[in-house]
């Protein structure tokens, strides 16, 4: 009997259809085709193990499992349970029809439990373009997946709880995700009211008993113990608010030029650079800038959390991530781990901070070849992998905060403490990084060493600063700005996407601030990158002053942060 289950693959943030035809003929062995992996080919020994958990058995007959289309390298452990179920409906041991319209992918272990997979959101999505009925995930990764709309979402932890599924059986219903109150834009809440499908028992009654008796005695989860009651909220373990683990503003002690120029960078999504002397705080205000930074929107939650869910690395929340990522790579990170790739096409750490913050300290200590390859990504919001065996985009729009300081030694131009680098290894250091990659630094930011009267004042107290919360709030009020004014301007959500070509509808300016503008050029020696990146730089000034005209003194500060 010939029978198809569906399975899918990830390459890159987008998932593909994989078909399984498994058929049982007279004759011996195992045959697994379709291009499989070793984690693939191991796949029998875990499937047969676990079947025999549950009280069925892989059939000593000649058993043939292709794996569609061919061409496609198959790769992972994720293809155990679409495989299993394939050999046990070929069998006739299940009823298939449930299958037809399934997607299911997850590893099972040699005791029936399923283990997580990557990229469970892509592939609901997917499924839901292709025409699926529904999808079958690990507990787990289906907390993600319950998000999609218009496709049931099941998520089970042994393979006991798919067999009832399959057969019918009352007590699994889909994951419904409600849509966290701290989305700004909603448009998408949790998967669609219904219950699984109705469907007969199937076989005889002695198989369906002693196939409910297996479950009931033979599973160390018990009768369905961890099926998901309906309306089960996601999300259960998000992460701690803003403030509460992360670092805050009240803790910084005086910078008040730099804590305001960390602000307008937040508003509007600029990019900065810090240069500093050891000490004074450029590395804590950058830990400081997640907690001012307004939380994801649903569509970004979306894109985000597709990224670090094909990464496979561990987030805090369950379901859709909330707060915007922080990543900060070491100076010793190779090309690959900044831009991703490898064997296996994966995220590199530009993409891991998609729709976040990418922090690197120390700037200049970075490989040359490493930096260069930011500047792509700076302006276009992507970066795309081309090897021999794949070639896949990555999203890697992000806010990139670095910091370095002012020579080898940290002191050039410190009041109290003499420079000992000699000329010719200052200008090597600064040399380390390129122009064209200064040039898309919007703000380049000086912080100076701490006033010793800011660390303890004579009087013994130590003013409160603004905390994160605070500046946080006029964060969000200019972004609701930047929201409304883009709407419907496709790639476009912050003013430091505004295109070149729609500068002058945004950043209008008045006959006073044209000739300003032109005359810092003129001065600065400026070039057009920096033209345009002052122009974004002061309407996001003008949105924290409540402004919807640019004025003078928005420019002014635009100006001196180049």
């Amino acid at each position: 009997m010939l029978v198809k289950t569906y399975g899918s693959a990830v390459c890159g943030i987008e998932a593909m259809t994989v078909t399984i035809e498994a058929d049982v003929s007279p004759g011996l062995n195992f045959h697994l085709v379709g291009l499989p992996d070793n984690a693939v080919r191991e796949s029998q020994q875990r499937i047969s193990t676990a079947v025999q958990s549950v009280g069925m058995n892989i059939p000593g007959k000649r058993i043939v499992v292709n794996m569609a289309p061919a061409d496609i390298r198959k790769e992972g452990s994720a293809y155990d349970l679409p495989l299993a179920l394939a050999v046990l409906a070929a069998s006739e041991q299940i009823d298939s029809r449930f299958l037809d319209g399934t997607l299911c992918m997850g590893e099972l272990a040699l005791d029936g439990t399923l283990r997580p997979v990557k990229g469970a959101l892509s592939m609901a999505l997917h499924a839901k373009e292709e025409g699926f009925a529904r999808c079958i995930f690990p507990l787990d990764s289906a907390r993600e997946a319950a998000v999609v709309e218009g496709i049931d979402v099941y998520g089970v932890t042994h393979l006991v709880q798919v067999l009832d599924l399959v057969e019918g059986y009352p007590g699994l219903e889909p994951l419904r995700a409600d849509e966290p109150a701290d989305f700004v834009a909603s448009s998408a809440g949790g998967s669609p009211a219904g219950s699984a499908t109705d469907f007969p028992a199937g076989h005889s009654a002695g198989h369906s008993a002693g196939h409910s008796a297996g479950h009931l005695t033979g599973s160390p989860a018990g009768p369905l113990a961890a099926a998901v009651p309906v309306g089960s909220r996601l999300g259960s373990t998000a992460a701690s608010p803003v403030g509460q683990t992360d670092p805050d503003f009240a803790q910084v002690r005086g910078q008040a030029q730099a804590r305001r120029a960390l602000e307008v960078a937040a508003a509007g999504g600029h990019n900065v650079l810090m240069s500093g002397p050891p000490g004074a705080g450029k590395t804590f205000m950058a830990r400081c800038l997640p907690g001012i930074l307004p939380p994801l929107t649903f569509a970004e939650a979306i894109e985000t959390t597709r990224i670090w869910s094909v990464s496979g690395l561990p987030r805090k929340e369950q379901g859709l991530m909330r707060n915007r990522p922080f990543r900060a790579p070491h100076h010793t990170s190779s090309v690959v781990s900044l831009t991703g790739g490898g064997a296996h096409a994966l995220p590199g750490e530009i993409s891991l901070a998609h729709n976040g913050v990418l922090y690197l300290d120390e700037l200049p200590e970075f490989s040359s070849t490493a930096l260069e390859v930011l500047r792509q990504p700076l302006e276009d919001g992507t970066i795309r992998l081309s090897r021999a065996r794949y070639k896949v985009d990555y999203p890697a729009r992000f806010m990139l905060v670095a910091s370095m300081n002012p020579c080898p030694c940290g002191f050039k131009g410190h009041p109290a403490r003499e420079c000992v680098c000699a000329p010719y290894e200052i200008r090597r250091y600064e040399n380390k990084v390129s122009g064209p990659l200064m040039d898309r630094m919007d703000i380049h930011l000086t912080v100076k060493s701490v006033d010793v009267e800011d660390l303890l004042p004579d009087k013994g107290f130590v003013a409160q600063a603004e905390d994160s919360q605070t500046i946080r709030v006029r964060v969000e009020r200019a972004r609701a700005l930047q929201q409304k004014r883009f709407e419907g301007i496709k790639g476009v959500h912050t003013n430091a996407q505004i295109p070149v070509a729609l500068l002058p509808v945004f950043c209008e300016l008045d006959n006073a601030s044209r000739a300003f503008l032109k005359q810092a050029l003129e001065r600065l020696h400026l070039s057009a990158r920096a033209h345009h990146r002052i122009l974004r730089l002061a309407r996001t000034i003008a949105d924290l002053d409540g402004s919807a005209a640019l004025q003078l003194h928005h420019l002014a500060e635009a100006v001196q942060y180049k």
